[in-house]
């Protein structure tokens, strides 16, 4: 999107995305929730506790988001749409209230219906340092976690529900 307002007229996945990504610069929740089908459903599929359904759920977490980073910044480097989907990837910057810096980045793919975000299935996550390729790839190929996961204590990671649902088919185009 090369300005902040163009393309965001209209029901199109990419003009929904727009809003969306206006409404977020802006810190306008209501403008940002009314971009949510009510029956919203998400899910990160590297982290199958986050799930949850519902536009509700949208405006408290970003409620929460806007509260904690006073100067939240969301950037789309790239997106791509297909039929009712819409790809955007992003960068997100902000400042804690400790000073810390957030720095994420990631993909998220939206289905639209009726002008709204009916679905989305996010793959955002926090920039980490790490130690390179070659220590990533040894890790990952030993079963060892690294980054978030190496904080987190296996004994209490939550079962994976192997009878999920398919994942709603989707095809990239560039935009």
């Amino acid at each position: 999107m090369t300005s902040e307002t163009e393309g965001w007229q209209g029901d199109a996945p990419l003009a929904v995305l727009a809003r969306l990504n206006v409404a977020v610069n802006r810190r306008d929740l209501a403008a940002l929730v009314a971009c949510f089908a009510p029956d919203y459903e998400s899910e990160q599929p590297a982290h199958p506790d986050r799930r949850f359904r519902g536009a509700a759920q949208v405006e408290r977490n970003w409620a929460a988001m806007f509260a904690a980073l006073p100067d939240f910044r969301a950037e789309v480097l790239r997106t791509a749409v297909a039929e009712d989907s819409a790809w955007v990837e992003w960068r997100w910057t902000g400042t804690r209230a400790d000073g810390s810096r957030l720095e994420a980045c990631g993909a998220c793919i939206f289905g639209v219906r009726g002008g709204r975000v009916a679905w989305g299935r996010l793959y955002m996550e926090e920039v980490e340092a790490g130690q390179g390729i070659e220590a990533a790839v040894a890790g990952l190929a030993a079963g060892e976690a690294t980054g978030e996961a190496a904080r987190e204590t296996h004994a209490t990671a939550p079962a994976v529900d192997r009878h999920m649902p398919p994942p709603i088919p989707t095809a990239t185009s560039s935009a």
